[in-house]
């Protein structure tokens, strides 16, 4: 099982950016996806998880903002991020739980900062 994610950088509270992952070594439709994210100092924190057909469910800190997607046919998922916080600063993570173990592929980092 692989997950790279990708996508992040630096933008300006109120603004937008969107994250992906990319996954392979397993059938990825088949599987929830996940993203979570862990700020400096802080434990890891769910942010959003996207069902095998597609159903987005979001956390109280994402609702509204946060839009949760993917294309099988591209094995990616993606994490559309709008109306940015400073307190959304952290390194972004993809997960999926596969046979009930835990992956987590390399993260990417997203600062909000003006």
């Amino acid at each position: 099982v692989q997950l790279q994610a990708s996508g992040g950088g630096v933008v300006q509270p109120g603004g937008s950016l969107s994250v992906s992952c990319a996954a392979s070594g397993f059938t990825f439709s088949s599987y929830p996806m996940s993203w979570v994210r862990q700020a400096p100092g802080k434990q890891r924190e769910p942010v959003a998880t996207i069902t095998s057909g597609g159903r987005g469910i979001y956390t109280d800190s994402a609702k509204g903002r946060f839009t949760v997607s993917r294309d099988n046919a591209k094995n990616t998922v993606y994490l559309q991020m709008s109306s940015l916080k400073p307190e959304d600063t952290a390194v972004y993570y993809c997960s999926a739980k596969i046979l009930g173990e835990n992956y987590w592929g390399q993260g990417t980092q997203v600062t909000v900062s003006s």
